[in-house]
């Protein structure tokens, strides 16, 4: 071989070299940075060219997919789309992913490492990995019934098994339907632009996005406070509250809807709702108190994930005498989602112990092999078991002979709690109809369910709502709904 001829060879197999270096830069050393460079389309369409994995509640798949003839080939399709909305949240090609769509994301489109089983060979090849399918916590009786009872009104309902935190219904009215948002092009951007115009905000989750006033419901909590501070020892007795009650420190008196709440016995304020005794209770514990016992139940806490994140439901940290008093009766700054008032009738519901609350049990890869399942935990011991006996006795008395007997369900035991919160400039605002509660099966001792539910546009006239007219049938239907079920009652002990 002469000169020329190696030189050449040496020249080419040069040239190799740099070829293969460069092709190892661009595929390996900046290949994040090209696939997350928002003009490379090709990352969007490996995305959409395969069905994502499914949202399953119960055994029954509420999500799917749908071939086209796009560049963008599968798009997100919904089974009762409203009803399961608030669970599911949309995937949009447009839009992005919320909720479930939105959390569970890289489980449901196949990118998670959870589900690679040779995560290096993956990483060579590039393959995409077949999504996994996220099944639910949710029970479709229960959630059908929450569905149905708010009838396209205003509101949310939250449903809990107590013993694990499992959430079994998550329902917010009214909804819409994700399928709308699915695709691209204009009918997806004429949907997202109704929806997002629309005053009765049918995207906004209000079952654990949005915050209301309490009410009486919070009562709960300051029971609980007053029971577990030693300001109430004996449910019987009188507690010295005048009617009206001035607030601390003002010229303000506050007066409750009915008479008899003079001097009454904690039992009575409780079945009656009476809110001058409840004021006054919590500004003779003080902020401290009431604050600590609301914290124990859930509420200010910044970090709750189910896995979506859920709003912050408020108690003031400072508050004077009088503004602690109205905090009591679930008024003031106080504010709660309809998941943490489900989470109060649980703890009490199984005896103090309040379970973190979750809405995925499991995930599975295409296989059908589970890759990842949701532990029980506690999130709080609340209320001693002692402490949870007297408040089971108060909520049950609510619904035997007191403002929640619409609650009653033949063979079980329940116990609830009504709420009428004011809200709005000077109280103007229709009030909020809630109602919490919990259901015991026949012959057990422990709740298999608790529920909470608010309606904000209750169909009546102002002087008639109430959350024993107007919530507490909606309660009784999604416990009747979860009592029906076989394994009602009979969770394993959960984990701490």
């Amino acid at each position: 071989m002469n000169r020329c001829v190696r030189h050449a060879a040496a020249f080419c197999f040069l040239l190799l070299l740099a070829l293969l270096a460069n092709a190892t830069r661009v595929q390996l050393v900046e290949a994040g940075g090209h696939a997350a460079n928002p003009a490379n389309r090709r990352a969007d369409i490996a995305l959409y060219a395969r069905p994502r994995g499914d949202i399953l509640a119960g055994t029954r798949t509420v999500t799917g997919s749908r071939s086209t003839s796009g560049q963008l080939r599968y798009i997100r399709t919904y089974a009762d789309g409203p009803l399961y909305a608030p669970v599911t949240g949309f995937a949009s090609q447009t839009y992005g992913a919320t909720l479930l769509e939105g959390t569970e994301n890289g489980l449901l489109d196949g990118t998670s490492p959870a589900l690679h089983e040779q995560p290096l060979w993956r990483e060579i090849t590039r393959a995409r990995q077949r999504g996994g399918d996220v099944h639910t916590t949710i029970d479709p009786a229960a959630q059908q019934a929450a569905y149905d009872g708010l009838a396209g009104r205003r509101g949310a309902v939250a449903a809990l098994d107590p013993a694990t935190g499992r959430i079994l219904a998550l329902v917010s009215s009214p909804s819409y339907d994700p399928g709308l948002l699915s695709g691209a092009g204009p009918s997806v951007t004429a949907a997202w632009k109704r929806l997002n115009a629309d005053p009765e905000q049918p995207m906004l989750d209000r079952a654990i996005r949005q915050t209301y006033p309490p009410g009486s419901t919070f009562k709960v909590v300051t029971a609980a406070a007053a029971l577990a501070g030693g300001e109430v020892t004996d449910l019987r007795a009188p507690t010295d509250s005048p009617d009206p009650y001035r607030l601390p420190g003002t010229d303000v008196a506050l007066t409750n809807e009915g008479p008899g709440c003079r001097d009454a016995s904690v039992y009575d304020a409780f079945r009656y709702s009476c809110n001058t005794v409840f004021a006054k209770l919590g500004a003779d514990l003080g902020a401290q108190d009431v604050v600590a016992q609301a914290e124990l139940f859930g509420f200010n806490d910044n970090e709750l994930r189910v896995p979506p994140s859920v709003a912050k439901s408020n108690v003031d940290t400072t508050m004077s005498p009088d503004q602690v008093a109205l905090s009591s009766i679930g008024q003031y700054d106080t504010t709660a989602t309809p998941l943490q008032m489900a989470m109060v009738a649980a703890a009490v519901g199984d005896g103090g112990r309040l379970m973190a609350p979750y809405l995925v049990d499991r995930v599975t890869n295409h296989a059908g092999t589970t890759v990842s399942e949701t532990r029980p935990h506690t999130l709080h011991q609340a209320v001693g078991t002692r402490t949870a006996a007297a408040l089971q006795q108060l909520m049950e008395a609510v619904v035997n002979d007191g403002t929640g007997t619409n609650a009653a369900i033949p063979g079980a035991v329940v116990g609830g709690k009504t709420g009428t919160a004011q809200h709005g400039l000077a109280n103007a605002g229709t009030p909020y109809a809630w109602f919490l509660s919990y259901a015991k099966p026949p012959g057990s001792g422990r709740a298999a369910v608790a529920v909470a539910v608010v309606v904000e546009d209750a169909d009546a006239v102002r002087a008639d709502i109430s959350g024993g007219g107007n919530a507490a049938p909606i309660a009784r239907a999604v416990m009747e709904a979860v009592l029906k079920e076989p394994a009602a009652g009979v969770s394993s002990p959960a984990g701490s």
